[in-house]
């Protein structure tokens, strides 16, 4: 006698768990698509370059090798160059971008 109750519940509660797991998934599948990462940084420009923003200019790591700091100047500077319509505020700022991850300056806020 307890045998088909058993069965019953069992029947019911895995329609149940199927149909809840038909339209959750539908739900999953009919939201909107997010970017994982963002394109470009939101802010502005700080008053002290850091090695962190120059980074985030330039689009490379704080410790990437001169080489690729080499390309991503030279990819960024084409598309910002003042002879071509760019702005010479955001070309100087992509040059100290540059000059800073290649160590060629002191620290930025430094008085010798």
């Amino acid at each position: 006698m307890a045998s088909p109750i058993v069965i019953g519940a069992t029947v019911g509660t895995a329609a149940l768990g199927a149909r809840y797991l038909m339209r959750a998934w539908q739900a999953y599948k009919a939201r909107p698509v997010i970017p994982r990462a963002r394109r470009f940084y939101p802010g502005g420009f700080e008053q002290v370059m850091t090695k962190r923003e120059a980074a985030l200019i330039l689009g490379v790591r704080e410790r990437e090798v001169l080489q690729k700091i080499k390309e991503a100047h030279r990819r960024v500077m084409v598309a910002n160059h003042p002879d071509a319509g760019g702005s010479d505020f955001l070309a100087s700022k992509i040059n100290e971008a540059k000059e800073i991850l290649m160590k060629k300056t002191s620290a930025a806020g430094s008085v010798f």
